[in-house]
């Protein structure tokens, strides 16, 4: 069966971004799967998403920019949604990234937001419109 089973990402401290990925994930419609001492899982739609902390990480900072993971793009409703949760987001940890270019930066025929976290998680909120596309350029 194709589709993505699930993410998994390693943060450094938890605690300090728990906050800013349980507002984001519970307004974007994924529900708290499972929680545990070192980590939490987030599911919507048969994915799930798992924050977890490990003795095994080789740097504490997360860094976009290099090879691994950029950002996760996820579904946020149509534009007003999209728009509401983007005015939202810096109350809650997520500082806006492109804003001069918002709603437009991945593309005229693409409306989205895009954040970012205290640990430099990046994040894409895409609106569905009749002309969502599957690709972006930022």
């Amino acid at each position: 069966m194709p589709g993505l089973h699930h993410v998994e990402l390693w943060v450094a401290d938890l605690a300090a971004v728990r906050t800013e990925w349980r507002w984001i994930l519970d307004r974007l419609g994924f529900t708290l799967a499972s929680e545990w001492g070192g980590g939490e899982s987030w599911a919507a739609g048969g994915t799930y998403l798992t924050f977890t902390t490990s003795p095994n990480l080789s740097d504490a900072a997360h860094d976009r920019r290099r090879a691994g993971l950029n950002h996760l793009a996820f579904h946020g409703g149509d534009p007003a949604a999209v728009d509401a949760l983007m005015a939202e987001a810096p109350a809650h940890g997520w500082h806006p990234l492109y804003a001069e270019r918002y709603p437009h930066a991945g593309g005229a025929q693409h409306y989205a937001g895009w954040l970012e976290n205290a640990a430099g998680f990046k994040v894409e909120v895409v609106a569905e419109t009749a002309s969502t596309t599957a690709t972006t350029t930022v």
